[in-house]
């Protein structure tokens, strides 16, 4: 599993970056930006939680 978060959609809310933080990183420009290149087995949950409740709808799953 990958995920992506869309520039052009993020909003800087920061809640993913709440949710996982070893994932998400809000950039100088205020922005999330995806820290790894493939989430860990375990983090599916998380990153269906952070996709979930990013109030922008800019955060995406691609599945493997």
């Amino acid at each position: 599993m990958k995920v992506r978060v869309d520039p052009e959609i993020c909003a800087g809310f920061g809640i993913c970056t709440g949710i996982a933080p070893e994932v998400f990183e809000l950039h100088d420009d205020g922005y999330a930006v995806v820290l790894v290149s493939a989430i860990a087995p375990g983090d599916e949950d998380l990153m269906l939680r952070a996709e979930s409740q990013c109030p922008a709808r800019a955060i995406s799953i691609i599945p493997d």
